[in-house]
């Protein structure tokens, strides 16, 4: 049985290999402007993606490279160099987003699969062919697209893969069409330099141009000026629902501007979740569980199992952002013995150890701290903060960047966190059903 493909966000090469480790199947990822999210993009060097591809292939994992920003005329010869020096380097298929570059690099690096960015906003069967037609392997497909017609396109093309989108932030247009950041500032989403002003607060006024008064319109309290800003998706509540369809062959997680931690959470949650379809012990909750510690603007289930004419409450007003459940407090090292602060840290805290799936964590108790389990999850208290120089510490902050002893040694980059509670209150308030 072919198993549905977990694809992660990597944008950077740390993110990428957190992703691998937490339980990615792929990754995708690009280097300079022409790799949407300009911000991502500038954290990768050829190198270091070179170095990426390398990490995932030795796991058996694939790397997708992201061509699929929309160029200018005066930057199609740079194109070019760039699709070349891309194939390169080996990864498994470019991700481009228009007509013009999908030919492109079918001319350039004829033996690379092409995959359709969602940015082509593909819903249907006809174009879901025209472009199929032009070389491409896989489409992305929109992120308002339902369940009912994926299910008609893979019908209708039985070898062509269905790529969808199953959690991170969310477009308030069709994706990356909205033009109100160039507006404003001048930053083009289609060039991947979005500045999010749809999550900004807003201000409405009513004007008379005929006498030219000026009204300030007062929003009832508790309704919110966050006009446009749209909720996060998360459907990991029905990923049996897209399994059983048979129509998807990849689902994919947003983010490549997120947190390390993010990157982590998203695939190990995402990775239960597929595990436990085809184990036939789906349990929504675990993977909420996970899901809910990640800060998020609300969490909706969007449009794939239910039109957008029929949601009501796929927008956050009253705010732009929460805290998850949970806080990080800090971070193992790539070496696993040592903790580095990312909040604040004192001796006796009971710090809950998110760490890959499968991974074997000793269960010790020693003069530097003691690691124990508890209702199925592990946990650490440091007895003393004791720096790899050899300090001792009453307390440590985010600051603090002096890596800490650690009782045993974790897997690389394992997570450690603590209760929010603030973010319990809001994930109270604002649970999508699950």
């Amino acid at each position: 049985m072919k198993k549905v493909e977990l694809l992660s966000p990597a944008g950077t090469l740390e993110k990428l290999k957190i992703a691998i480790d937490f339980g990615a199947d792929a990754v995708y990822g690009g280097v300079s402007h022409f790799s949407l999210r300009i911000r991502s993009g500038k954290e990768f060097s050829m190198e270091e993606f070179q170095e990426g591809i390398a990490y995932a292939h030795a796991r058996g994992k694939k790397v997708y490279a992201t061509i699929n920003g929309f160029p200018f005329n005066s930057q199609l010869s740079l194109l070019k160099k760039h699709i070349v020096a891309m194939n390169e380097l080996g990864p498994d298929a470019f991700i481009v987003a228009t007509p013009g570059v999908l030919k492109l690099c079918h001319d350039l690096a004829p033996n690379m699969p092409l995959h359709l960015s969602t940015q082509a906003n593909v819903m249907n069967v006809l174009d879901a062919q025209i472009y199929a037609d032009m070389g491409a392997t896989r489409i992305i497909t929109a992120r308002e697209i339902s369940l009912k017609d994926l299910k008609e396109i893979k019908k209708e093309l039985p070898n062509l893969e269905l790529e969808v989108f199953v959690h991170g932030s969310m477009c308030f247009a069709y994706s990356g069409r909205c033009l109100i950041s160039t507006l404003q500032s001048g930053r083009v989403p289609n060039r991947g330099s979005c500045a999010n002003d749809c999550r900004f607060p807003y201000e409405i006024y009513a004007a008379n141009p005929e006498t030219g008064t000026l009204f300030r319109l007062e929003e009832d309290e508790g309704v919110g000026t966050y006009i446009m800003n749209s909720k996060d998706l998360n459907l990991a509540s029905h990923v049996q629902e897209i399994l059983d369809s048979g129509a998807v062959d990849s689902i994919k997680v947003e983010g490549r501007t997120k947190t390390a931690y993010y990157a982590a959470t998203t695939a190990k949650a995402y990775r239960m979740a597929i595990d436990d379809y085809y184990g036939g012990k789906f349990e929504s909750q675990k993977y909420q569980y996970e899901l809910q510690s990640l800060q998020n603007r609300g969490y909706t289930d969007a449009y794939l199992i239910s039109r957008p004419f029929e949601k009501h409450d796929t927008q956050s007003l009253d705010f732009s952002m929460q805290l998850g459940t949970h806080q990080v407090s800090g971070v193992a090292l790539e070496d696993g013995k040592y903790y580095v602060c990312k909040y604040k840290t004192l001796p006796n805290d009971e710090l809950e150890v998110v760490a890959p799936l499968g991974a074997h964590i000793e269960l010790v108790d020693n003069e530097i701290g003691l690691t124990y389990e508890r209702e199925g999850r592990i946990y650490l208290k440091f007895k003393q903060l004791l720096s790899q120089k050899g300090k001792v510490w009453d307390e440590v902050h985010s600051g603090n960047v002096n890596p800490i002893v650690l009782p045993t040694i974790f897997p690389p980059y394992t997570f450690f966190r603590i209760p929010s509670n603030e973010g319990m209150q809001h994930a109270q308030i604002h649970q999508i059903n699950v």
